[in-house]
């Protein structure tokens, strides 16, 4: 993510490596294993394996030399822009969607971005006060739900907020401007 839109920043450039969870195969410590669907990349079935809360590192010297080949080989990843940009293009057509897409392509800071209890997320992140367009659509939306996705993305000019229903309906887009600093 970044601060200031740069020329030479776009989607393909802004790729991430891809990420894996880690584990352990029980019975032998000492060596992580990158951890897929059903197991480890290395092919130990996930009921042999005990599952980390951290991300598999390759370049750790404990790291099974299988998975790390694997995980070094495998495809990268859409960045955090490009991902939410794949949401926003379903928002409702509207000048704000639009600038909001053209931000993202550019490589806007996504400020935030979250899901959990829409009360919550209304309450602590969504900022109303600070938005001039589609505030009602957008507030109204975390008084319908249990739970929401919610994104703030900044650009040079607009400060967004992104509504993401878990329902399925299309994303909500309000903004304002954004705060000099």
């Amino acid at each position: 993510m970044i601060h200031d839109p740069d020329d030479n920043w776009s989607f393909a450039t802004a790729r991430e490596p891809a990420r894996f969870g880690a584990g352990k195969g029980n019975g032998v410590p000492g060596v992580e294993h990158a951890m897929a669907g059903n197991g480890t990349l290395c092919g130990i079935p996930e009921d042999q394996v005990t599952r980390y809360l951290h991300l598999f590192e390759p370049r750790r010297r404990r790291a099974c030399p299988p998975c790390r080949q694997q995980a070094d080989a495998a495809p990268t990843q859409p960045s955090t822009q490009e991902r939410l940009h794949c949401l926003v293009k379903d928002a409702a057509l509207s000048e704000a969607r639009d600038d909001l897409l053209a931000a993202l392509v550019k490589g806007a800071r996504v400020a935030l971005w979250l899901r959990g209890p829409a009360a919550d997320l209304a309450r602590h992140y969504a900022r109303p006060e600070a938005l001039t367009e589609g505030v009602g659509p957008a507030t109204e939306a975390f008084g319908t739900a249990t739970t929401i996705g919610l994104a703030r993305v900044e650009s040079r000019s607009w400060s967004f907020l992104v509504v993401l229903p878990q329902d399925g309906s299309r994303p909500l887009i309000a903004r304002g401007p954004r705060e000099p600093g």
